[in-house]
């Protein structure tokens, strides 16, 4: 039997967790005062997954970058792969927040979408 201790993301309360492990099976989770800290607890020792936040070059923008961020979660082990297929991407302005940047990135089957916009120069 494994336990694992983890800080609930899942509300602001940041519940300190306790997950018991039979081999990859969650027997049981312990600490959360609501039902969101044993999804996350489950999901975070099974399935871990983030979302990815960067920046991408524009040109001919009135900012020299755009931040941008996966639409959903994507799995933990594909960030590096996430952050490598971004570097050298540059989009034309104007640029619009929900704009797709980079489609299926790194073949998550998630688009790396703009969280801000930014207007043309001309």
């Amino acid at each position: 039997m494994e336990t694992r201790e983890l800080t609930c993301i899942g509300c602001p309360m940041g519940c300190p967790l306790t997950v018991e492990l039979n081999q990859k099976e969650v027997v049981s989770v312990t600490g959360n005062t609501c039902k969101r800290g044993e999804v996350y607890a489950k999901k975070e020792v099974t399935n871990p997954t983030r979302i990815v936040t960067s920046s991408v070059m524009v040109e001919g923008g009135n900012l020299a970058a755009v931040s941008v961020k996966t639409k959903e979660d994507i799995p933990k082990e594909k960030i590096f792969d996430c952050m490598k297929a971004l570097k050298g991407v540059k989009v034309q302005a104007p640029v619009h927040i929900g704009d797709v940047i980079v489609k299926n990135v790194a073949d998550t089957g998630v688009d790396m979408v703009a969280t801000k916009n930014i207007t043309s120069l001309s």
